[in-house]
């Protein structure tokens, strides 16, 4: 099973993760495609993803730029990969095709098994926030840096 984030997921966690890391006011979006290699004209449309989650602050003018909506510690990675993709949680059944619990026959074979697995997957993300996957890449460059 292959679980991974579209084009526009991977690049608001690495935004997100960019605006936590960086420890600045603000950045600008040319700063945020610099510095993760976001092509430049997809930084707005991300962003604008995040902004309307909750997750950013966009400061319009000259002066203006981006900053994080909330502390990082409050920012899971499941929100920021939710204010981009939506929730990605299966509401079909993977042998039936329609619903599974509602179904007169009861959950399939398989029901329990990939609810269990699912949930799995987005508690681990509801569980890192921004400010835990900061303090990981620190405490790896330190240990890389002895």
């Amino acid at each position: 099973m292959r679980i991974e984030l579209t084009r526009r997921g991977d690049y608001a966690v690495r935004a997100m993760v960019t605006l936590a890391r960086t420890g600045v006011d603000k950045m600008t979006g040319g700063a945020i495609a610099e510095a993760t290699g976001i092509p430049a004209s997809y930084v707005p449309q991300v962003m604008g993803d995040l902004v309307r989650g909750g997750l950013v602050t966009n400061i319009r003018g000259r002066t203006g730029g981006y900053r994080l909506g909330r502390p990082a510690n409050e920012v899971t990675l499941l929100a920021v990969v939710e204010a981009v993709e939506g929730d990605g949680r299966r509401r079909t059944c993977v042998l039936r095709g329609g619903p599974c619990r509602g179904d007169a026959r009861g959950p399939c074979d398989v029901h329990d098994a990939f609810y269990q697995a699912q949930e799995a997957v987005f508690g681990s993300l509801a569980g890192v926030s921004l400010a835990d996957l900061v303090s990981r890449s620190a405490e790896t460059a330190a240990g890389t840096s002895r």
